[in-house]
């Protein structure tokens, strides 16, 4: 599982002005978990993924990103926000679900590319390091005047020594929230600039902070601006509002075509996310909307039977052809259905018509052929799985069907680097170097995979740095 990047600093004064170094959207009180320290849950869609990336592109073109090696990261977490680490975007299934319209997604995506065009995860990290400076001697002078006073017998300069060091802690802290601030402005500013020269509104952003600013009014809350790193919803909407409704782009719409995946897309989140009956809430007002066939095909797979999916999913492969999703969901029905040799086809079908070149759906096909148990399909289970982790190295479900591919064909030593592999991508050290020390030892020295199996073994060096 890929991690967020977050460090929390440790001493009791340093804990004054912990933060996470990522930059997120929204307030803090719709944070997301792994702000807490918890594992980011990552999900992986091929559909999902090549929607947000396409609506990414021309933003990052536009902020200078485009060949920046920004990656889109799916989080599965029902509030609303985004946030980035490093040079990725992670945006959680809850704003895309929620988002009505691709603007709404697009706004989101500009403000966090503000954040990484701006450098504002490395100054984050420079102004934390100020503030603990200055709140380190300012503590160290407080505990000199408590320390003075207590060899006076001066209570008077003891009690005020004290406070002065307590006191330093929370000038530090805002201080760095203070900064925050500025720079959520600044990102917000950068997001209008990218829509404009993109051609597109910046109404979406505009519907995000009202949503925002609505859900604090219903809740009731009540929030001190200065003690929070966002500006309040109300701030940013007036900060943006004249700056949106100048541009010439302000009314245009996106288009049709963008706005039926975008529903799907929705339709499908539902789906997986929440209860079945959640993709028809979804457009209760709007039932001919072909979105609610689409998640209904998802609902019957997920809570029906496969014949009753499978009838669903021929019917929208009749209206949308070229759609290689709805062959993927085809082999997934035919997989429950115990149908791997045709759900292999459909898969195959899906990567025929994919021009993403999705490694998820190469894998899947992989896996299918896999399943048949057929000697003959063996090999091109292990070509096909070998082909979807060379387009997507971090896909980490493949690694354990190729690993079972190589142990079926005999090649344990493959197989123990595989299995290195999906640890090493999950996150979990421990166990990839354990298997990598395994596959060196049936691997010929100073072979590629002997040399991979050194680099995961060499991480245990870069986790001590």
């Amino acid at each position: 599982m890929i991690r967020a990047s977050f460090q929390r600093l440790k001493s009791a004064k340093r804990a004054a002005i912990a933060s996470v170094l990522s930059v997120a959207l929204v307030l803090p009180a719709i944070a997301p978990a792994a702000a807490q320290g918890r594992s980011v849950p990552i999900v992986r869609d091929a559909e999902i993924e090549a929607l947000v990336t396409e609506y990414a592109r021309p933003i990052l073109k536009a902020a200078g990103l485009g060949n920046s090696g920004i990656r889109i990261v799916l989080v599965n977490d029902p509030s609303f926000n985004a946030f980035v680490a490093g040079n990725r975007i992670f945006v959680n299934t809850g704003a895309l679900m929620t988002a009505e319209t691709p603007n709404e997604i697009i706004g989101v995506l500009a403000h966090e590319s503000g954040h990484i065009a701006g450098g504002h995860q490395q100054r984050l990290r420079d102004q934390i390091a100020r503030a603990q400076t200055a709140a380190v001697v300012a503590g160290l002078l407080g505990m000199g005047a408590a320390v003075g006073g207590a060899a006076s017998g001066t209570n008077g300069l003891g009690q005020a020594g004290m406070g002065m060091a307590m006191g330093s802690s929370e000038v530090a802290r805002r201080s760095v929230l203070g900064y925050q601030r500025t720079e959520e402005i600044t990102a917000d500013r950068s997001a209008m600039r990218y829509l404009e020269a993109t051609g597109q509104s910046g109404k979406g952003m505009l519907a995000t902070f009202q949503r925002f600013q609505s859900g604090l009014a219903l809740a009731g809350t009540r929030v001190d601006p200065y003690q929070i790193s966002h500006p309040m919803p109300r701030e940013r909407i007036a900060n943006l509002t004249e700056l949106a409704q100048s541009s010439p782009h302000y009314n245009q719409k996106d288009p049709a075509e963008l706005q039926q995946r975008h529903d799907r897309m929705r339709a499908k989140i539902a789906a997986y996310t929440q209860d079945q009956r959640a993709a028809s809430r979804l457009f209760r007002n709007d039932r001919s909307n072909p979105a609610a066939a689409y998640g209904d095909a998802f609902t019957t797979f997920l809570y029906g039977n496969p014949a009753a999916a499978l009838q669903k999913v021929d019917a929208l492969i009749k209206t949308m052809p070229k759609n290689p999703y709805l062959y993927e969901l085809r082999g997934e029905v035919l997989m429950r259905g115990n149908r791997p040799a045709e759900a292999a086809n459909a898969f195959a079908t899906a990567v025929k018509l994919d021009p993403n070149r999705s490694g998820i759906l190469q894998v899947a096909y992989g896996q299918a052929l896999l399943a048949t148990g057929k000697p003959a399909a063996l090999k091109q289970a292990t070509v096909a799985l070998q082909q979807g982790l060379a387009r997507d190295r971090e896909y980490i479900n493949g690694y354990k069907f190729l690993a079972q591919a190589y142990g079926q064909a005999g090649s344990i030593g493959e197989a123990e680097l595989a299995t290195a592999e999906g640890h090493y991508y999950s996150g979990n050290y421990k166990d990839a170097m354990i298997f990598a020390a395994r596959a060196q030892q049936r691997l010929k020295r100073g072979s590629p995979g002997w040399v991979r199996a050194q680099d995961i073994i060499s991480s245990r060096t870069k986790l001590k740095k």
